[in-house]
């Protein structure tokens, strides 16, 4: 039986994705181990995987998360330094035939490079492109605490066995990658190493949850700021006093479980509220949606068919909303900018307009034929020879 191991963060949004193509291989007969913190063990016991328990000191639980990206690098850095041991005492007798790993577990590559075993990103996001060093990382590596957070990175590289040892190499672009995100979604598409990326498209299985629209809702809007950054109680407010009663509009709200929803006031009557909710399966009914912009809600948007007004609140989101502009998809309001007025303005705008429809329908199709789950197994599979 071929051995595949999965190392990953605990981060919701970091999991879900690839999640799917896992149970696959499993289905498929491979022993599938999934290294992460035990938090997360439901889900990965529910995809039919072997749990290799991996304790995480990422702020996942808490969900403080610093606002400064080389304070959020550090925190990545500080994962994998104190992972990569847990990871050894795992894998070093019982290694796997191939390591799967995502964006952020860099102790799965240093482990994997260190054993001589292949590897294979699965990344949830977008990846880096022809140029990504002078558009993007250059800019960061300018931001206070880069160069002694580079200098730190660098000292673990050569003394965790890695064969990478530059830094800027080990963290950008790998080998090999799939990519499970519309390529619609990619910034600089044509500037990405087809030869190193190959873009499945969101990967999803059988609907395992059901959400009934109600019968007298002319139209569906869905509100949700994902699992991170999504304490934002004033937001909301407005969300209420934007979309609650408006006509013939049912509107779902997603709060998250760090929002209590007396911090919201009053209740309009066309408005449930709820800490948590099936997404894809309102999706599926929704006309419009109110996004952070993650990559997996653009994604499961775009997959869905919806126009989306794109409220960004950290990381790459602001990118995200960009993108789903330029796709001519969606509408960007800055959270300080998202005033009631500003929230219903840019709703009716969206869907009343018959190009955003069209552009939606053909991005729909783009995304379901990029292959999906099945393709992301056979991919893998073809890496085991």
């Amino acid at each position: 039986m071929t051995h595949i191991a999965m190392v990953n963060v605990p981060i919701v949004s970091h999991v879900l994705p690839g999640l799917e193509v896992i149970r696959e291989l499993v289905a498929r007969g491979h022993r599938v181990t999934y290294a992460t913190d035990p938090a997360r063990a439901d889900l990965v016991k529910g995809a039919g995987a072997e749990l290799m328990p991996c304790t995480s000191v990422l702020p996942f639980a808490g969900n403080s998360w610093p606002d400064d990206p080389i304070a959020a690098a550090s925190l990545f850095l500080d994962d994998a330094v104190q992972t990569l041991p847990q990871l050894r005492a795992a894998y070093s007798r019982d290694p796997a035939d191939l390591y799967l790993y995502d964006v952020g577990a860099y102790a799965a590559r240093a482990l994997a490079e260190a054993q001589g075993r292949p590897l294979l990103q699965l990344s949830p996001t977008f990846v880096a492109w022809q140029g990504y060093e002078e558009d993007v990382a250059a800019h960061l590596r300018r931001l206070p605490g880069a160069d002694a957070y580079q200098e730190r990175f660098g000292r673990w590289l050569a003394e965790c066995g890695a064969t990478t040892t530059d830094v800027d190499a080990f963290s950008g672009l790998p080998h090999r990658v799939l990519a499970l995100i519309p390529r619609a979604m990619q910034p600089n598409a044509e500037r990405v190493d087809g030869d190193r990326v190959t873009f499945v498209g969101p990967c999803y299985g059988p609907a395992q949850d059901r959400w009934t629209r109600p019968v007298d809702a002319e139209r569906v809007l869905l509100i949700s700021l994902g699992t991170a950054y999504n304490h934002r109680p004033e937001f909301y407010r407005s969300c209420l006093a934007a979309f609650g009663d408006l006509p013939g509009w049912h509107v779902v709200l997603q709060i998250g479980r760090h929002t209590e929803v007396s911090e919201l006031g009053p209740i309009p009557a066309n408005v449930e509220v709820h800490s948590w909710v099936p997404q894809r399966a309102i999706l599926a009914e929704a006309d419009a949606f109110v996004t952070h912009a993650g990559m997996g809600g653009s994604s499961e948007g775009l997959a869905a068919g919806v126009p989306m007004i794109a409220v960004p609140q950290g990381a790459e989101q602001f990118m995200n909303a960009d993108r789903l502009v330029e796709l001519g998809v969606a509408r960007r309001l800055d959270t300080q900018a998202a005033t009631p007025d500003a929230l219903r303005a840019a709703l009716q705008t969206l869907v009343t307009d018959a190009d955003v429809a069209h552009r939606l329908r053909v991005l729909k199709a783009e995304a379901r034929a990029e292959g999906g789950t099945q393709r992301a197994a056979d991919l893998i599979e073809g890496l085991l020879g």
